[in-house]
């Protein structure tokens, strides 16, 4: 095992998140601000036309992700166990699997490129003015499926190992890319969406080959075996099972821009579709500090519980919990002072402006809260306790969110679209309160008690 993985269950807690959240957030953030200049170039290069092509065109992006997700974050779970438990042989099986269902993924997105792309975008919300916008953009994304799979898959993968360092730099590369290859494509090719489509998929394309390089040529702890890539289903079905919260955060993600696309032509028209694509950009700019600490976190999480290490997790959790909290608290600042300032970075247009600053000083009035929420789901993935990870992962944005979404409209119009938002983060950060404080024995506790729910399970 090499000793990146080894240090998981050996080095100081408060250095070792430092190590592996740091390079983290500094990939976040680099791939955050990858689309908001994307956006940037567009809405310059095209006009509020073409975010509002992009925005709609997005879910299905999205979907593709999820199923990512799924089999990234799920392996990322099952190997950093199975590295702690000592077992190298187990952890390479899983990653093989890992890899043939990366190929089964890209194939489907591939296929729906040619097939069924039109109709789909019909259904999200597409008018007759964004359609060509949305075709565009989606359409060589979609085709590059295997290549935005391969590289958000092995990612954290990379991460569940602990290789921070190289992890950060699979997302710093495709977004320094994408950054030099977007003037280029959208202004002096002259190639709009389409430009900035190719662009991301080039840049994706570009770090696939990267890392497909660190595993061949033996930097990993894991090794690539042709026997691995063989489809074992209890392997799958232990990766899925673990991954399925992050495939439903991802598609509710994407039916929550579905739902809101729709109640804003309904209620207000593509201008405030192009707004909320703007705004969307931003609101994924600042939730990527606290996705950067979480990831620092969840290997140190996976790897202890699997070797039963109880003290380690729990000075992890508490100390990720309180730079959770301090981040949030600094974007709440942020966002209800300087909002004019941000929207003023995409356009000059006043009204745009104004909506957007308007909508950013709803949405993120509670913001201060989502700290807290970011990091119970996916703790509880990190530890492979899928039920509650998967209620957590569900409870903002498809049990709260969304259905506030296609009501509150109705009583406020489009100003119901951004009340929603506020309303979703209070009843989400209540019901991570609930499940942190049920299992506080673990969390809180240097080793959970005897009948603890929740207490180490033998590998399956």
């Amino acid at each position: 095992m090499k000793e990146q993985s080894q240090r998981l269950g050996t080095q100081p807690i408060p250095k070792l998140l430092a190590n592996l959240s740091i390079p983290a957030m500094i990939g976040m953030f680099v791939m955050a601000l990858y689309n908001v200049i994307d956006t940037l170039f567009i809405a310059r290069g095209v006009g509020i036309l073409g975010v509002s092509g992009v925005s709609i065109g997005f879910p299905v992006m999205m979907i593709m992700m999820a199923i990512a997700a799924a089999v990234g974050i799920g392996g990322a779970s099952v190997i950093s166990r199975r590295l702690g438990e000592n077992k190298p042989d187990e952890a390479d099986r899983v990653f093989g699997n890992v890899l043939f269902s990366i190929l089964i993924v890209s194939l489907f997105g591939f296929i729906g490129a040619f097939t069924f792309l039109e109709p789909l975008l019909h259904l999200f919300g597409a008018t007759e003015n964004i359609m060509p916008y949305a075709k565009d953009y989606l359409f060589p994304i979609m085709l590059g499926a295997v290549f935005f799979s391969f590289a958000f898959t092995t990612n954290n993968i990379i991460r569940s190992e602990g290789n921070s360092r190289f992890a950060m730099m699979t997302m710093i590369i495709p977004a320094v890319l994408n950054i030099i290859l977007d003037p280029i494509f959208i202004f002096t090719l002259n190639m709009g969406v389409q430009g900035a489509a190719l662009a991301t998929v080039i840049s994706q394309a570009s770090v696939s080959i990267v890392i497909l390089f660190y595993f061949l040529r033996g930097k990993s702890s894991l090794n690539v075996h042709l026997s691995y890539l063989r489809p074992q289903w209890k392997v799958l079905k232990e990766v899925v099972t673990i991954g399925m919260p992050a495939f439903i955060r991802q598609v509710s993600g994407s039916g929550m821009m579905i739902a809101i696309n729709l109640m804003l032509i309904k209620f207000g028209g593509e201008f405030e579709v192009g707004v909320f694509g703007i705004v969307q950009k931003l609101a994924m700019f600042t939730i990527m500090p606290m996705i950067g600490v979480l990831q620092g976190m969840q290997p140190i999480v996976g790897y202890n519980y699997g070797a039963q290490n109880f003290a380690r997790l729990k000075e992890t959790v508490q100390l990720g919990l309180k730079v959770v909290s301090i981040i949030s608290a600094g974007i709440f600042i942020i966002m209800m002072v300087f909002p004019e300032n941000l929207m003023n970075i995409f356009t000059g247009d006043t009204a745009t402006i104004e909506t957007g600053a308007g909508a950013i000083r709803i949405m993120f009035a509670l913001s201060m809260l989502i700290g807290a929420q970011v990091v119970s789901g996916g703790l509880y993935q990190a530890l492979g306790m899928a039920k509650p990870a998967l209620v957590l992962s569900m409870a903002r944005q498809v049990l709260f969110l969304i259905p506030l979404v296609l009501i509150l409209p109705y009583a406020f119009g489009v100003n119901g679209v951004w009340i929603a938002f506020p309303i979703a983060d209070l009843l989400a950060f209540v019901l991570s309160m609930v499940f942190l404080f049920r299992d506080r024995d673990l969390f809180f506790k240097s080793k959970p008690s005897q009948d603890s729910e929740y207490k180490a399970a033998p590998t399956p």
